[in-house]
């Protein structure tokens, strides 16, 4: 199917994808392979929103939905400074729920999670799949080495500015707050991105979108949306307070000198506690059950991997906000700033920010 999109952008497309393949070894080609096939796929589907938003057999609601979109892009650009490009004015109807699988690993007795690296990303703590079955697949040879595994449906990503990203149908089942938030979330990856740091590029992303969400309900939202969206936030982070006390009890763990078995029980010990004070949590929220999904399954480090990645920095990068007033274009050359500094100077700043809350 051709391209009615941006032509010239689909073919280096797929030029620089068959080039990664290439500069590849043998044992990434398989990898590489079904990435260029489902990008390209991705790409060579997408129509221009306003022609979606036209065709009259489109359900209103979906119109809606699209027009929504719309303005949210255009609030990202005049309001928060985002890039002014074509990503997110195309649509793409994928007719399934997720666009892709990743696959998060971690070992047995460490948090440390596994790492792939790719030529343009960088290294990450994940490994990604169009097609569900090849994430199992892969998952499971990791199983049978000895790793804790966990494969998650995703329903957005961003290609980094490479590509024209387009507005998914993925993405469309969300709550029009959490659909905002997304978008501002995978057009701050475009706005900065650095190499083999998934913690800092996902809590810069995850405050941007913080922000975002809360200028986009002040100015079109009603006060009853932007309550529930600070009860929403509230409730995610006291799952991440959870989380991440979990985190620390498995580390100290890990650490010990004792025997590896005592280890095991010990961390089996730690979720079974974690399991618990969800359960106390949840009486706090009236009965809210949006997170059992998470807690109903045998819990083991790599689920832990995307809680930390995600999330570890967004109170040091708050704070950095707050120090440049609340002022995104100062914030984001601060940001770059601190993103261009060595791994060792980058944490230590980090660390001094966190300290300064």
């Amino acid at each position: 199917m051709i391209n009615k999109v941006f032509p010239a952008r689909f073919y280096l497309a797929a030029n620089i994808l068959m080039l990664t393949v290439l500069t590849s070894g043998c044992n990434s080609i398989a990898y590489y392979s079904q990435a260029i096939g489902g990008q390209l796929t991705i790409l060579g589907q997408r129509q221009p929103i306003e022609d979606v938003i036209a065709d009259p057999e489109i359900p209103d609601e979906i119109r809606a939905r699209l027009k929504q979109v719309v303005a949210m892009r255009r609030f990202a650009v005049s309001e928060l400074g985002l890039p002014d490009n074509a990503s997110y004015t195309s649509d793409v109807d994928l007719k399934r729920p997720y666009v892709v699988w990743n696959v998060f690993a971690a070992p047995e007795l460490s948090l440390i999670p596994r790492q792939w690296c790719y030529p343009i990303a960088g290294c990450v703590s994940y490994r990604g799949y169009f097609k569900e079955h090849d994430a199992e697949r892969f998952a499971e040879s990791l199983r049978k080495k000895g790793d804790d595994i966990m494969v998650a449906g995703i329903t957005a990503y961003s290609t980094l500015g490479w590509f024209h990203d387009p507005l998914l149908n993925t993405m469309l089942n969300r709550s029009d707050t959490s659909l905002a938030g997304t978008l501002f979330h995978e057009l701050a990856h475009q706005q900065l991105f650095i190499k083999d740091d998934t913690t800092f590029n996902e809590s810069f992303a995850t405050t941007v979108e913080l922000e975002g969400v809360r200028l986009w309900l002040k100015m079109h939202g009603s006060e009853e949306q932007y309550l529930r969206y600070l009860q929403g936030h509230q409730r995610k982070m006291q799952f991440i307070d959870l989380a991440q006390g979990t985190r620390k009890k498995l580390i100290a763990l890990y650490a010990d000198s004792i025997p590896d078995q005592a280890k095991r029980l010990g961390k089996q010990r730690i979720f079974s506690e974690l399991k618990q004070d969800y359960q106390k949590l949840k009486r706090t929220w009236g009965g809210y059950s949006g997170y059992d999904n998470w807690f109903n399954r045998e819990l083991n480090n790599a689920h832990l991997v995307p809680v930390g990645s995600y999330y570890d920095y967004v109170p040091a990068l708050q704070r950095l906000l707050h120090d440049c007033e609340g002022d995104l274009p100062a914030f984001y050359r601060e940001a770059k700033a601190i993103a261009t500094l060595a791994p060792e100077t980058r944490q230590e700043t980090i660390g001094k920010l966190i300290r300064k809350n």
